[in-house]
């Protein structure tokens, strides 16, 4: 079992102030989508923040998705720098301070991979579009010279106004 899938006790880390080095290859992400490829390295270091465990969780990477214009690869670099209160249950995130997002370590335990997949879901787009200026293979937009030209086009419910009112 790799080391950023191992549940960890969140309370000994926090306590004692630990740091654990990290690369994950996406695909091996259970929550992460089908399709999404690359990598993640970072550090994920554990402290004590008014009596709650904290995670500050650093890392960099590149993911590697479908454009769904156009169908074709198009890479994401990833920069993640966030921190996260890791709390029991649901009742203890209300103790949790607003600078802080709660994240929910059953048991008082969590795995790397668990934080690292919730950042992601966070980061990666819902809907994968190259950003404009990047090159995209989408077919390119109608132009003028189309625009005259039009097909016949069928409408089924044209004449419905004029059933309705026999």
């Amino acid at each position: 079992m790799a080391t950023w899938s191992r549940p960890l006790d969140v309370d000994r880390l926090a306590d004692n102030g630990a740091e654990v080095a990290f690369a994950v290859a996406l695909r091996e992400l259970p929550g992460v989508r089908a399709g999404v490829t690359g990598e993640v390295a970072g550090q994920a270091r554990f402290t004590r923040v008014e009596g709650l465990a904290v995670v500050r969780l650093a890392a960099h990477g590149s993911a590697t998705l479908e454009c769904q214009r156009c169908m074709q690869p198009m890479t994401l670099n990833l920069e993640i720098d966030e921190r996260v209160a890791l709390v029991a249950s649901e009742g203890d995130a209300a103790r949790v301070p607003a600078q802080l997002e709660p994240v929910l370590a059953a048991g008082g335990r969590i795995s790397i991979g668990e934080l690292i997949t919730e950042e992601l879901l966070l980061t990666l787009p819902i809907v994968a579009l190259h950003r404009e200026g990047e090159p995209c293979a989408a077919a390119p937009p109608e132009t003028p010279a189309d625009a005259g030209h039009t097909e016949d086009t069928h409408k089924p419910f044209a004449r419905l106004a004029e059933l309705m009112k026999r």
